[in-house]
């Protein structure tokens, strides 16, 4: 997802260029397993000594469900605003002096703003932490392991913890 902006930064401030977004996303993290292509668009605005940025993508990505470790598929969107600077002057070719201290938001020296590494955090940030293949998921089986949307595994409810029972009498003590 790399773009030359060069024309866009020696243009007038203000100056606008619009991309549609369709990339295969494929290598960029192991956590990220794309499903589709990434399908969106960008816009760079030539905003003085830097390039904004903004765009939205939506792309399908397989997760595994935190609840019964079933892959699944969900749609995940990203929405993208960030302010990228150049890293040497397109009109001149002099170097310039570095101000972000995040080298994925510096325009590379042949005036090429790859937007993979923001888009990657991005996801990474949009994706659920705890994802479920669906809201209502029973999970597994805590004694046998089994998929309880499967059905019931047949495992028998083992007895309370006799070191419990001066609990449970305080429960089930009516209240005064």
């Amino acid at each position: 997802m790399k773009f030359n902006v060069a024309q866009l930064l020696i243009g007038p401030t203000g100056e606008v260029r619009e991309f549609e977004l369709d990339d295969d996303i494929g290598g960029l993290d192991p956590l990220i397993v794309p499903r589709s292509n990434l399908v969106g668009w960008v816009k760079f605005t030539h905003a003085g000594q830097k390039i904004l940025a903004e765009g939205r993508a939506k792309v399908d990505l397989e997760l595994i469900c935190a609840r019964c470790a079933e892959p699944f598929v969900q749609s995940v969107t990203v929405n993208v605003l960030e302010e990228f600077e150049p890293s040497i002057d397109a009109a001149t070719g002099r170097i310039l002096e570095a101000t972000h201290e995040d080298p994925a938001l510096v325009i590379d020296n042949h005036n090429m703003l790859d937007l993979s590494e923001v888009i990657r955090q991005n996801l990474i940030l949009a994706m659920d932490q705890y994802p479920h293949c669906r809201q209502n998921c029973p999970g597994l089986c805590p004694q046998c392991g089994a998929n309880l949307a499967d059905g019931p595994c047949g495992c028998k409810e083992e007895p309370a913890d006799a070191r419990w029972s001066a609990l449970e009498a305080l429960r089930d003590k009516p209240k005064s």
